[in-house]
């Protein structure tokens, strides 16, 4: 089964396309640019839609997702926890 989705192995963060994803799990995440899948751990609850991230991030990185930069990191994010609003902002203002 696949549980997130990304475009570029360069990404910092997959898209959860599954209901359900808790902590605990191993996560499958398909590559669409490369048509082949990776794994990693799911250290907390993610909703559908919601971002899930594959690498640490530090504040002030930068992330990733579909191959284009969406924002910087505002609290650290380990790799498998939720990366959504509380923890990403725009660079925009």
């Amino acid at each position: 089964m696949i549980h997130c989705v990304l475009h570029d192995p360069g990404d910092s963060v997959a898209v959860v396309v599954v209901e359900g994803v808790k902590a605990g799990q191993t996560l499958t995440g398909l590559i669409l640019d490369e048509d082949r899948t990776i794994t990693l751990p799911c250290t907390q609850d993610i909703p559908l839609g919601h971002k899930v991230a594959l690498k640490d991030l530090n504040v002030g990185d930068t992330v990733i997702k579909y191959g284009v930069d969406i924002g910087k990191v505002v609290a650290p994010i380990k790799t498998g926890q939720h990366a959504h609003v509380h923890n990403i902002k725009t660079k925009r203002w």
